[in-house]
């Protein structure tokens, strides 16, 4: 969250915003963060800083690290994480789906929607199969430019949007990887090419060593709300083929629209 905007907030909701970008900045420390580190981070003093998380302490939001004056989030952050989840008819509608592809190609399988400039990572399926384990993590971010699923989102928006956003982000819009598309123009014809195959591929573009193949899931009015893909090392997925899993991805994609009441 950014620091607390330049307008006035609405009454008594100051220390509120105030927490809950204590709480933010906290969930990039999984370690623990000290004091001084997050009062600097959050443009708060350290006196506000120390008395918000006091408060936070005190309902079991965060608690103290080992590291001596530091402070991290609790696991109560994870059941309200897996309560919101359950709560998402999406994830009953399409977990049998995801399952059974998990089953077919025996690797790692992985769920998102968007939310802003983000792929946000709500479902994940280890490999049953393959070595390779991702640190993708249910909650993730993931940026829309370099990762499988996040193309499909940006080629299945208006164009329009898509320039909002490539504009936006041209900071951050930087070479991961020697693979990485940073090019407007390649990144328009990449977007072609993805609605005309039906698949997007992440050729090494945001890990060197993991590649990826997603397929877009439509809903009823034809939006594509969220992705499924298959992640697997460089290696393995030479050996199975690109074109063998994405006949598997789509399928399952296609499935779960069908289950959005898309016609595809």
């Amino acid at each position: 969250m950014d620091n607390v905007p330049d307008q006035e907030p609405p009454a008594g909701s100051q220390s509120l915003l105030r927490g809950l970008q204590i709480i933010e900045i906290l969930s990039n420390f999984p370690n623990g963060c000290p004091l001084a580190k997050l009062s600097e981070l959050a443009g708060l003093t350290k006196s506000t800083t120390h008395r918000l998380l006091q408060g936070l302490e005190s309902v079991n939001y965060v608690t103290r690290a080992p590291s001596p004056g530091s402070y991290r989030l609790t696991t109560k952050f994870v059941a309200i994480g897996q309560k919101t989840l359950s709560s998402l008819n999406i994830i009953h509608v399409a977990a049998p789906h995801l399952e059974a592809l998990n089953l077919d190609v025996g690797e790692t399988v992985n769920f998102s929607t968007r939310e802003d400039d983000h792929a946000i990572m709500i479902y994940k399926l280890e490999p049953t199969v393959g070595m390779i384990r991702t640190r993708a993590y249910i909650g993730q971010h993931l940026p829309l430019f370099c990762s499988a699923m996040g193309k499909i989102f940006l080629a299945h928006d208006k164009l329009a949007n898509f320039e909002t956003y490539w504009q936006g982000h041209q900071s951050s819009i930087i070479k991961l990887t020697a693979n990485t598309i940073v090019d407007h123009a390649d990144m328009l014809a990449e977007f072609a090419a993805i609605r005309a195959d039906g698949y997007s591929l992440d050729r090494e573009e945001n890990e060197l060593g993991v590649s990826c193949v997603a397929a877009p899931v439509f809903d009823i009015q034809g939006h594509v709300p969220y992705a499924v893909s298959i992640s697997l090392s460089t290696a393995r997925l030479a050996q199975i083929g690109v074109d063998n899993l994405v006949d598997h991805v789509r399928q399952a994609s296609r499935r779960i629209s069908s289950e959005l009441g898309a016609t595809i």
